[in-house]
């Protein structure tokens, strides 16, 4: 069973390399595709043996597809550039591949969060539960700009036990600045009834606050989890005045 590892990056040069370094060893190929990076990205791609493609950016699932499409192999696992699989996990990936007869066609495993500045999550730390490694003759990722989600359409997907952490963040001003970018990509895609916006206005704050801060227990990260929690949910209420901007102007 050939394995392909996908990985979409721009300016990840301080991440990427720890992010191949964990996998190398249990994947055929390596497939890195930039958007336009203006660091030591691609070097240090190549350096460590990856396939390196360009492709310009139109959001998460267009960029992820092209990704798909330049691997040799069927099977993806597919990676962000600042996700790294714990030897767990890297040895329960590996050992899948070598008994091909009982796959299923998608596995999800869990994405664990990890605060700008730590090495390891924190205590109870929050997760995304994701499918990203998969069969593509089978499933695949979504269109959306948005949404980088695989489509398992009515496919049995199994759930791995091992866990990647996600250093998604290298500082507080980073976490506004991603933010920023993503629910601008938001507002672009969604639609909500104007109503609804001036509905949900005077309540988003605090019912999103409480939300990452109590059930996706960012409690238990001291004040970066409060600072965290706080971007979080500003980002997310500014994003509905940026749809309805965004939909009054194509009105117009």
């Amino acid at each position: 069973m050939g394995l392909s590892c996908c990985i979409i990056a721009h300016n990840e040069g301080d991440r990427i390399e720890r992010c191949i370094r964990a996998i190398e060893r249990i994947v055929d190929e390596i497939v890195v595709v930039d958007s336009g990076s203006t660091d030591d990205t691609i070097a240090k791609s190549q350096a460590l043996g990856a396939k390196t493609f360009f492709n310009k950016w139109d959001g998460y699932g267009p960029q992820k597809r092209f990704a798909e499409d330049c691997a040799s192999h069927d099977w993806i696992l597919n990676l962000d550039a600042d996700e790294v699989v714990t030897p767990e996990l890297a040895q329960e990936i590996a050992a899948l591949m070598q008994a091909p007869q009982g796959l299923l066609p998608a596995y999800r495993f869990k994405q664990v969060t990890v605060y700008p500045g730590k090495d390891r999550p924190r205590l109870w730390a929050d997760y995304h539960n994701y499918v990203r490694l998969y069969d593509r003759r089978r499933v695949r990722f979504r269109e959306s700009r948005v949404h980088d989600t695989v489509d398992t359409k009515d496919f049995p997907v199994g759930q791995l036990r091992g866990v990647a952490h996600h250093y998604s963040w290298r500082t507080i001003d980073h976490v506004r600045q991603k933010l920023e970018s993503y629910t601008n990509l938001q507002a672009k895609e969604l639609k909500k009834s104007r109503w609804s916006i001036l509905a949900r206005l005077p309540i988003e704050y605090p019912v999103l606050f409480f939300r990452y801060y109590v059930l996706r227990r960012n409690i238990t990260g001291g004040f970066t989890g409060i600072k965290i929690t706080h971007e979080i949910a500003r980002a997310r209420t500014r994003r509905l005045l940026k749809i309805a901007r965004a939909q009054t102007a194509a009105k117009t």
